[in-house]
């Protein structure tokens, strides 16, 4: 099998920085690749050939539309291969759901990504729930971000409960907001990358941003607002009870978590594994599942998560 190549720069993107690309995709199949001149050559048993032409084909139609390609992009793309739905990958990477203050597009990584993003913008309560490094609270600050540009919400309210993860709150010096800070700062990083540092502070002095713990959302009904609930395992039925009864008008609601990670203390349910149970009957409510599948970050990250899985 024979796959022409445009140019010796395009060689170059398919095949990664010294051939690394190349080598990720020769360790998943049994087949011999190998380039000559302008052309890469494959040879192997008739499936892997199938599926290692479909992987090419899409790889260079990315290239060919100027998108650059990363490990993790590559090795999504053999494992979609495989399957024979590589071709789902063109239309992950070419659309964007927002761009970074910096004008980088954002886009969905994986197809649990993409099935997340459109069910929080179809409904009114999702629950994204998964390991660590799938972008769960990452995209659904970016859609909060877009809401409130777009003028669909007036406020962003960003929450999580102030559970130790083994380390006690009591130590921490300072006053009740830079004791809470810490547990806030992957909210406050996510709203940095979209917004930019300056105009994040200025939103939250404007009351367009309002990030706090989430003993303080009792007693109040949160009308035209985007509202998330991150690390939302760690809440008792109670507070998710209590969390979840704020929903006003107009207002959307994102509760994230990892309930492999429930750090509550021992003997007390965890409010995110209670809530999924009672309300999966409920139409109108999104849950979304994330796998290892679905892990953006370095890919020793994806093989710690499975490590563990299999321990448990």
């Amino acid at each position: 099998m024979r796959i022409p190549l445009k140019s010796t720069a395009e060689g170059l993107a398919l095949f990664g920085p010294q051939d690394k690309f190349m080598r990720l995709i020769e360790s998943k199949t049994s087949a011999h690749l190998f380039s000559r001149e302008a052309e890469l050559v494959i040879h192997g048993e008739p499936a892997e050939v199938e599926w290692l032409e479909q992987l090419f084909d899409v790889l260079l139609q990315l290239i060919r539309s100027g998108l650059m390609l990363t490990e993790r992009d590559v090795s999504y793309a053999v494992e979609l291969a495989k399957e024979q739905k590589a071709d789902q990958l063109l239309d992950l990477l070419r659309g964007e759901i927002a761009t970074t203050q910096k004008g980088k597009p954002i886009r969905v990584k994986t197809i649990g990504q993409r099935h997340y993003v459109s069910t929080i913008r179809k409904k009114d309560i999702v629950f994204g729930i998964g390991p660590a490094g799938t972008g769960k609270t990452y995209l659904a600050v970016v859609l909060a971000v877009v809401a409130l540009k777009e003028g669909q919400v007036k406020r962003i309210v960003l929450t999580r409960p102030a559970v130790e993860a083994g380390e006690s709150l009591g130590f921490l010096p300072g006053d009740l907001q830079e004791k809470v800070d810490p547990y806030l700062r992957p909210l406050y990083d996510a709203l940095n990358d979209v917004l930019g540092p300056e105009q994040v502070v200025k939103s939250l002095e404007r009351g367009l941003i309002e990030i706090a713990p989430l003993a303080y959302m009792r007693g109040r009904t949160l009308d035209d607002s985007f509202i998330i609930l991150d690390e939302a395992q760690n809440t008792t039925p109670e507070q998710m009870k209590m969390f979840l009864t704020r929903l006003g008008f107009g207002s959307k609601m994102v509760i994230t978590g990892d309930v492999t990670q429930i750090d509550l203390p021992r003997g007390k349910n965890s409010g995110l594994v209670e809530a999924e149970r009672i309300l999966k009957s409920i139409e109108e409510i999104g849950i979304v599942h994330f796998t290892e599948q679905d892990v953006v970050r370095h890919s020793l990250v994806q093989k710690i998560i499975m490590a563990y899985s299999e321990q448990a």
